[in-house]
């Protein structure tokens, strides 16, 4: 129809059609933008024996709701990290918080590195053993019991336990003093991030004991990295000279341990845009509440290498700056 026609028509008529297709155009973009701007929500799973994984993820996710960030998160408690993998595998959540030596991560492509739990073996400071292998008819409380059975049998593997009369004992987290002033347990293993928060945790284990020699020392793990051969999940790892105490420094030199690393992972068919979106949120979000959480300060973007522990998710790659064409899927 040409221009001409058009111009024949009455002009009420005219006037009709302009604000049919007015009418048209700013419904069209009023639709797409609401459909586009519409925040989509992810589920995600958390748990930790201290409520600390809980209470970070819960943070975020406030942090994004204040934010306007277009991801944004549905936090679930899931309990223990090992409850949070099994959501995650069975798609009732979406995203997790997973330490790498928990199981059923075969469907888990990791989206950031939240931190890193050094193994602490810690006893009074009259124990004579500096190394694991010196212990002899000991019993190393476990602190956190389930959640640090991995570690357990990983040590196992290489140390022999059996012929030095070594056993272990779950053990929580409110009775680990007492346990130690009562001679229940000679030694506590503990796997925390070197953050003041947790370190202050394992000091006071020894603060609240009145037993003879109670101060702390750190036993090491020398044979970490044939730990760390056998159980791919762990790394060794130098925990620094003072780290538990300054001075006199606790340990006096560097020390060989073993380290995990905690990761918030998504399931690998959630949506590649989507948690593009949400890693460039977070990596925003985790400058704003660095102060509040100091535990930020250890994230990193999780490796991108084709045998990492955890394959990268292809959103996550793409923000980082990998190809995701090229990584495991």
């Amino acid at each position: 129809m040409t221009s001409v026609a058009i111009s024949l028509w009455p002009r009420w008529l005219r006037i009709i059609i302009v604000g049919i297709i007015a009418a048209a155009v700013i419904g069209g973009g009023w639709f797409c933008y609401h459909y586009f701007a519409k925040p989509v929500y992810l589920t995600v799973a958390a748990g930790s024996v201290d409520g600390e994984a809980l209470a970070l993820i819960s943070a975020i996710s406030a942090r994004l709701v204040a934010s306007n960030a277009h991801v944004r998160l549905k936090v679930v408690d899931a309990g223990t990290s090992a409850k949070a993998s099994e959501m995650l595998a069975a798609h009732r959540a979406d995203l997790a918080i997973v330490r790498g030596d928990t199981g059923g991560l075969s469907d888990a492509r990791s989206v950031l590195l939240l931190t890193h739990g050094v193994v602490l073996l810690v006893a009074p400071s009259a124990a004579s053993a500096d190394s694991l292998g010196d212990l002899r008819n000991t019993t190393i409380g476990v602190v956190g019991g389930a959640i640090n059975l991995p570690v357990v049998e990983a040590l196992k593997q290489v140390y022999q336990f059996d012929r030095a009369k070594v056993t272990f004992q779950d053990v929580a987290i409110t009775d680990g003093a007492a346990k130690l002033s009562s001679g229940q347990v000679h030694a506590l293993l503990a796997v925390v991030p070197l953050t003041e928060k947790y370190l202050a945790k394992v000091r006071q284990f020894f603060q609240k004991s009145d037993a003879k020699g109670s101060a702390p020392k750190l036993i090491e793990i020398a044979s970490a990295g044939a730990v760390a051969n056998v159980a791919q999940y762990y790394e060794s790892y130098d925990i620094p000279k003072g780290t538990l105490r300054g001075a006199p420094p606790i340990p006096s030199d560097d020390l060989t341990s073993l380290r995990v690393s905690y990761f918030l992972v998504a399931n690998k068919s959630v949506n590649a845009d989507d948690i593009t979106d949400l890693t460039q949120s977070l990596v925003d979000v985790r400058r704003d509440l660095l102060s509040q959480y100091p535990i930020l300060a250890q994230s990193a973007a999780p490796s991108t290498d084709a045998d990492a522990l955890i394959p990268i998710h292809p959103g996550a790659a793409t923000y980082y700056g990998g190809n995701p064409a090229k990584l495991p899927r």
